[in-house]
């Protein structure tokens, strides 16, 4: 079954692991491509604050871990707000750590011959 959609570009047109700012009606949404091939839809929006999260940067996050040790995780899936520094789960659009209760708000997503479309 096809997703019904708002076709927002090519998806060659999105780099890989960069969030991109597209207008869909009136809305900001942020595009995110996947290396797997599995393509984000965010509203450019930080639930903390209303900041243009979609504006923030795209990487990993330091995980819990003891003195002296050092984990870095999930980078390419996590997106940081640019005011406050919120980490954001791309997949699930969750807040790490649990540090607002706020989730992203995403859109389904579908390519289809060669194009992404969003699911407003």
């Amino acid at each position: 079954m096809e997703l019904e959609g708002t076709p927002v570009g090519a998806l060659e047109s999105f780099d890989i692991g960069v969030m991109r700012i597209v207008e869909v009606g009136r809305r900001q949404i942020g595009i995110l491509r996947e290396a797997n091939g599995v393509v984000h839809a965010v509203l450019n929006i930080c639930p903390h604050k209303g900041a243009p999260v979609c504006k923030g940067p795209v990487g990993g996050t330091m995980l819990p871990s003891a003195p002296g040790e050092l984990i870095f995780a999930n980078d390419g899936k996590v997106l940081k707000c640019p005011w406050h520094g919120y980490e954001f789960d791309i997949e699930t659009g969750t807040s790490l750590f649990g540090i607002t209760r706020g989730k992203l708000r995403k859109f389904p997503t579908e390519v289809r011959d060669g194009k992404v479309f969003v699911k407003i």
